[in-house]
């Protein structure tokens, strides 16, 4: 029987006094501590209240599940939370009906304390919305798919305050609600620590391409993480083309592939004139998948002046980027191997064909039968009836010449192998003239191919 003194201490002016009672009377496991405990589930300091129904979860005697009920509408949470939290240990449809209540309650915590009794009673939902509701309690959104509007306070509850995984799926479910203040969330994700809610974050932005955004995703373009730079890179395509277009160019540099490949996918996508000239320098980058997404890039753009990169990529040492090279040039234009842009590569083809890399020499010599030389006639190096063979045709023999003259000094590298391999004769002016250039391995070229004009 509890003494009149613990009465008492329940009715001190001191909280202090007043809760270490209430520890006591939970201590005590004694039957006659529900009545006290009970008396204290009236206390006017919310933390006594709270440790009053957790207390009386310990009993579960009958006598406290009513006073429990009307703890369960308590003004503050955690005191909810507590009554929430004890009538998970009270069978029946007055502890259910409470308890599928609160799933519905304001507060995140009480929600959350609400569907665990429900669980620990062995509850399940017996309509879509209570399912919803206890979904959203829990954070267990996945095999929810008909959210919407009315339910973004939970999911932003989660999204920002709840464990890594809640907020991932918090995340993930306000992306299927249609709101205006969509953007706005997923820029405040952005700030997030965690890398996997981020690049979710960027994912959205990217569908959304609110040029809003721009600001908060051009400031991943320099973060540490490679995948987060990588992933900021296509968004900020989305989000603004125009800003992004030099900032992407530049990320070409970067030291990782992922992040240049993002950044070649990307400029493909900007429509901006500098991105072409970008793309076509990406063809020669160390990282074939970098390389292959630039002639796919390249393709999708149409620019008729990505042709003679695109023919020199059909030299690559990877049969997957010499793909794509021929179909970004068919898109291009149909006939592009009898364009001038086309026979503008062909000096450093024909010095391809010596290449010591077998799928170089081997396409370079399909390129060289390809191409055509704007006049017809027969191909070079082939023969005639009566045993002459035939000189490249004038227009090719006058372009390598003119590229003899070129700025470029590997061009007129090139065209000097070129023309020592064709052998003909009208090339030696040139070559002489070759043979005099201030680049030491082009007149070393020169006066090879001198030498085997005889």
């Amino acid at each position: 029987m509890i003494s009149w003194w613990t009465y008492q201490q329940l009715r001190s002016g001191n909280p202090k006094t007043r809760q270490a009672a209430v520890a006591r009377l939970a201590e005590s496991g004694h039957p006659d501590s529900v009545e006290p405990l009970v008396f204290a589930l009236k206390d006017t300091v919310a933390e006594i209240r709270g440790a009053a129904a957790t207390a009386l979860a310990r009993f579960q005697d009958a006598r406290s599940l009513e006073p429990l009920i009307q703890r369960a509408g308590d003004p503050v949470a955690i005191v909810r939370s507590a009554a929430a939290e004890a009538l998970g240990h009270f069978q029946g449809e007055r502890s259910l009906e409470t308890l599928t209540g609160l799933l519905g309650d304001a507060d995140g915590s009480v929600r959350l304390c609400a569907a665990r009794s429900l669980d620990r009673l062995g509850w399940h939902p017996t309509d879509a919305a209570l399912h919803r509701a206890h979904a959203l309690a829990t954070g267990n959104l996945g095999g929810v798919a008909d959210l919407d509007a009315d339910h973004i306070g939970p999911l932003l509850e989660w999204l920002e305050r709840g464990p890594l995984e809640k907020q991932l799926a918090a995340l993930q479910a306000l992306r299927q609600i249609s709101d205006p203040r969509l953007s706005g969330w997923m820029q405040a994700a952005l700030q997030k620590e965690s890398v996997p809610l981020r690049l979710a974050a960027l994912e959205t932005l990217e569908q959304l391409a609110d040029p809003s955004a721009y600001e908060a995703v051009e400031r991943l373009l320099k973060d540490k993480a490679s995948k987060l730079r990588a992933a900021a890179a296509m968004a900020a395509a989305r989000c603004d083309r125009k800003r992004a277009g030099p900032i992407l160019a530049g990320m070409l540099k970067d030291v990782s592939w992922e992040v240049r490949l993002a950044a070649v996918k990307a400029l493909g996508t900007t429509g901006d004139a500098g991105a072409l000239d970008s793309l076509c320098r990406a063809l020669q980058d160390m990282d074939h998948d970098v390389r292959e997404g630039a002639a796919q890039a390249l393709g999708r753009m149409g620019e008729a002046r990505a042709i003679q990169p695109l023919v020199l990529a059909l030299l690559d040492v990877q049969s997957f980027v010499r793909t794509a090279a021929h179909h970004a040039l068919v898109r291009i234009d149909t006939s592009w191997e009898k364009t001038a842009a086309a026979r503008s590569a062909l000096p450093q083809i024909q010095a391809a064909r010596t290449h010591r890399e077998h799928w170089i020499s081997e396409s370079a010599g399909k390129l060289l039968e390809q191409i055509q030389p704007a006049t017809e006639g027969p191909a070079p190096g082939t023969t005639i009836p009566g045993g002459r063979a035939v000189s490249a045709a004038p227009s090719a023999l006058t372009l390598l010449l003119e590229l003899l003259e070129d700025s470029n000094r590997d061009l007129r590298l090139a065209a000097a192998q070129a023309l020592g391999e064709l052998r003909d004769p009208n090339g030696a002016p040139g070559l002489r003239a070759a043979a005099e250039d201030k680049d030491p391995s082009v007149r070393h070229a020169a006066g090879h191919a001198l030498a085997a004009l005889g």
